[in-house]
């Protein structure tokens, strides 16, 4: 073997691209971030440059230009197929061009193409988008800056090509990453915070509403870059009213006035803390050979898999009694643990819990649509409304479908998802929460999947919301144009976002109102927003991009459900206002062509595929496993040799290339099937993951597996263990007059109130179980006990916090 630094191409060359730039700027909940990339071509033959990487699901792109010595040239959007055609024409004729373009399948992967790039050259490219701000449970604004793509699961037999992706493990990513932001909102910042090292938080005035901060020197650009943001009072619904473009049409999207609308309903808490005590709960597990990868760095014997049984354990014992549940799994295929949704009872708890204890990440590929289908073919149970919970890490090639699938059963499912791991897709997470009216959450770096899921499941228990309308109150001569889908749900502290835009003239600045009415449980309520009509002087068209973004979404799902002379309609109004309003859809693209009249590029143009980052978890840094990681590299096609942890080159290509191929040309082509990845990879057969020491069981979880369905403990040896006492001790100190199942259970809600409150999230729903089957035995001296408990297990927790 021989030793040498730093990634090569098959044919042992230089990756063109040599770093990253990237400017965010936050304001409010809205964020445009600028990206940079720079090329430059070190070898002696021109050189055409193919970079697949992802974007947020949900991020309008609305700017592409690039720079070469002095010449600057400004992309346009025109329809894909037209673009393609200038760009393969540029590059025939010897010009530079620029080609950027949305997969087909899934808007949160692009593909960026340089075409030729002379010998010696250095190219800038700068790319433009903004994107809303997810709210997470915590009140934190989340932003992710995707620089992990891992493939993407193409299902057997599916129409259409999969996606051409070039990776490399993330520690052997040849290019660099910058990072800044500048965060300004009309209410204090509280703090940033993020999942990779941030230099200090840099505040800019007095009264904190204005910061910047930016990644710590060294940072390796081996994940995803995360930004949690809080501001203080971050639930006061605002209202943002930006101009039109002066050289738009009036009457267009662009040429009128666009308001956006951020409410954040507040419901009674005496009605959110009446959870409801039916439903039918369906959780749907991925078990392909990826989720083997340990959830980070730190605990590597803490798999997703192994993450997601344990979420599931507290999901069992958090169920109301008088509900229904099933359990799913899927990989290649799927499996069930019952036929149907069965009523929970410490008989189907029991059944189910043991079935999950043996759950592996033995089902080969990530074939998500199947059981989706499946589960949406049962007959729904009457009065008990369907809630689907989803955790995968979200390696599917087929987003849109799954989510048009969600969107379609969507009356009667209402949908939570959960992406579990760097580099799972936004767009499907994101996706399928927001066509099934649930909630989407991320687990990535060291977060526990724990407390999000069970945010998740209170949300699911929380009283519907329904009959949800809006309406306007607006000056005379003005009137607005809804141009967001309906609301379909709504959670405590979730926002909802509205775009809508205003024709017409008032005489003067005015005051507009929106009011969003809905019943809660039976009772008609409603949350009002007063704002001022005058246009905001510092937004740009921001929230005009969002806006065209929103309705583009919407047309382009319509189109895949309507008659095909509709669809054609559909499409052609999808390509006029992303051309108008500068955002790329998945019918258009942009394209830069260097018109100059310089000296046409001379010789063959050579290809180099750009490689991204994927997770390298799963012992794939190990030697025996660096050969799997080549296959993937050449698979796509790109680096059959590259020098992987340990220093050592690996020749895969005669190993690979007659099973998978060679790629087509451009992602519009590509027909790499990454289910031979996934399968090959993390097959049981060929390569098993390192062993890793069994983890110990967590206190917090070895205390709550001893719960009954009804929510009470049992006197008895594990229970005085995981208490961290003997039987004797236990005993002992039980008063005389309660009952065994008594003492044992205001014993376990002592625990958990004295030693685990900061894991609350985790445990809060299945004490409130605990609670109420204690009221209902009228158990005796209740009070005696909890003294006798706190004695016992050295604590201090008072009664009434027991909620007893």
């Amino acid at each position: 073997m021989m030793n040498c630094c730093g990634l090569l191409t098959d044919k042992k060359e230089p990756v063109p691209l040599k770093s990253i730039e990237v400017q965010l700027e936050v304001k409010d909940h809205v964020a445009t971030v600028v990206s940079t990339l720079n090329y430059e071509n070190k070898e002696d033959k021109p050189l055409e440059a193919v970079f697949v990487f992802p974007l947020p699901g949900d991020a309008a792109v609305c700017h592409f230009s690039a720079q070469i010595g002095q010449t600057h040239i400004v992309a346009e959007v025109k329809e894909k197929q037209q673009a393609r055609e200038e760009y393969d024409d540029a590059l025939s004729s010897g010009q530079q061009a620029f080609l950027l373009e949305e997969s087909d399948q899934s808007p949160d992967i692009f593909s960026l193409s340089v075409g030729s790039l002379p010998p010696g050259e250095s190219a800038s490219i700068r790319l433009e988008y903004v994107t809303e701000l997810a709210v997470q449970a915590d009140d934190g604004l989340r932003f992710c800056l995707p620089a992990v793509l891992n493939p993407r699961y193409q299902p057997q037999g599916s129409e259409g090509p999969s996606v051409q992706v070039t990776s490399v493990p993330a520690s052997l990513v040849p290019y660099s990453l910058s990072f800044s932001a500048r965060v300004s909102s009309p209410r204090p910042i509280s703090k940033v915070e993020s999942n990779c090292s941030l230099e200090p938080l840099q505040y800019l005035n007095a009264d904190q509403t204005q910061a910047t901060v930016k990644l710590a020197a060294g940072h390796k650009f081996d994940r995803d870059v995360e930004l949690l943001i809080y501001y203080k009072d971050a639930h006061q619904p605002t209202a943002v009213v930006e101009a039109g473009q002066a050289s738009a049409k009036p009457g267009s999207l662009m040429g009128d006035p666009v308001v956006m609308v951020s409410l954040y309903p507040e419901f009674p808490q005496d009605v959110m803390s009446s959870l409801a005590s039916c439903g039918e709960f369906v959780f749907l597990l991925d078990r392909s050979g990826s989720m083997d990868c340990p959830m980070n760095d730190s605990t590597p014997q803490e798999t997703r898999i192994s993450s997601a049984r344990d979420t599931l354990l507290l999901l069992l014992k958090s169920l109301p009694m008088g509900c229904y549940f099933n359990i799913y799994s899927f990989g290649s295929q799927f499996e069930h643990i019952f036929p149907t949704s069965v009523e929970y009872s410490e008989k189907t708890m029991e059944e189910a819990l043991k079935k999950v204890e043996k759950m592996q990440d033995d089902l080969g590929g990530t074939e998500i649509l199947l059981p989706l289908k499946h589960i949406y073919a049962q007959p729904c149970i009457p009065k008990q409304p369907r809630q689907l919970f989803i955790f995968t890490d979200g390696e599917v090639g087929n987003t849109k479908e799954v989510t048009d699938l969600v969107k379609m059963n969507a009356g009667t499912h209402r949908c939570f998802s959960f992406g579990i791991g760097e580099g799972a897709s936004s767009a499907l997470i994101n996706g399928m929460a927001k066509e099934g009216g649930g909630h989407a959450q991320f687990i990535t770096g060291t977060d526990r999947m724990q407390p999000k899921v069970m945010q998740s499941l209170r949300f699911a228990l929380q009283p519907a919301v329904g009959d949800i309308s809006v309406s306007w109150d607006l000056p005379k001569g003005v009137s607005s144009t809804i141009l967001s889908p309906p609301i379909t749900a709504m959670f405590q502290g979730q926002r909802s976002l509205i775009y809508a835009q205003l024709t017409g003239q008032c005489s003067e600045a005015t005051d507009g109102c929106v009011t969003v009415k809905y019943s809660l449980a039976g009772h008609p309520s409603q949350n009002q927003l007063h704002f001022n009509l005058k246009p905001a002087g510092d937004t740009g068209l921001t929230v005009h991009r969002l806006a065209a973004r929103t309705v583009i979404r919407c047309l382009e799902s319509e189109s895949t459900h309507i008659e095909q002379e509709d669809g054609e309609v559909k499409k052609k109004k999808v390509v006029e206002l992303s051309v108008q309003s500068g955002v790329s859809s998945s019918f258009t693209a942009f394209i830069a062509v260097n018109k100059d009249d310089g000296k046409a590029v001379q010789g063959p143009l050579e290809r180099r595929n750009i490689p991204t980052p994927f997770y390298q978890m799963c012992g794939m840094a190990t030697p025996q496993f660096a050969p799997m990681a080549c296959m993937v590299a050449y698979s796509a096609p790109m680096a059959a040799d590259y020098l992987c942890s340990v220093g050592e080159v690996y020749d895969c290509s005669n190993m690979v290339e007659p099973v998978i191929g060679m790629a087509a040309p451009r992602i519009a082509s590509a027909d790499i099937d990454f289910s031979v990845y996934e399968e090959m990879q993390y097959g049981e057969e060929e390569y098993a993951a390192p062993e890793f020491p069994p983890p110990r069981k967590d206190p917090l979880l070895r205390l709550v597996s001893l719960q009954k369905a009804s929510g009470c403990w049992l006197l008895d040896a594990d229970l005085a263990a995981a208490l961290g006492k003997t039987s004797e001790e236990v005993e002992k100190a039980k008063p005389a007059s309660v009952s065994s199942e008594v003492w044992a259970s205001i014993l376990a809600l002592i625990w958990l109130h004295g030693f685990k409150m900061d894991a609350k999230e985790e445990w809060e729903l299945l004490t409130l179980k605990t609670a109420s089957w204690i009221k209902a035995q009228n158990a005796p001296c209740v009070s005696e006990c909890v003294d006798a408990g706190n004695t016992l297990l050295g604590c201090s927790v008072k009664k009434e916090d027991l909620g007893i």
